[in-house]
């Protein structure tokens, strides 16, 4: 069987693919009205949190389904 050598990077169809992921994730967190004060809305912010994080890691850049403070409506 031969080897394949793996990437070190993601294609862009892959970071393509990722993102349109991670906004459906994002949009399944933010979507519940928890009370803050709830484990599970802790947990969700925990996940979020790690999800924007990971995002950033990927593509450089801050998620852009993210807009922040007033800048404009999530698509």
């Amino acid at each position: 069987m031969a080897r394949t050598k793996l990437s070190k990077q993601l294609s862009q169809a892959e970071i393509d693919r990722f993102l349109a992921e991670a906004e459906r994730l994002h949009k399944s967190i933010v979507q519940p009205l928890l009370s803050p004060s709830s484990n599970h809305y802790l947990a969700l912010q925990r996940t979020h949190d790690a999800l924007l994080k990971t995002v950033k890691d990927i593509t450089g850049k801050d998620a852009p389904f993210i807009q922040w403070f007033g800048t404009g409506p999530v698509n």
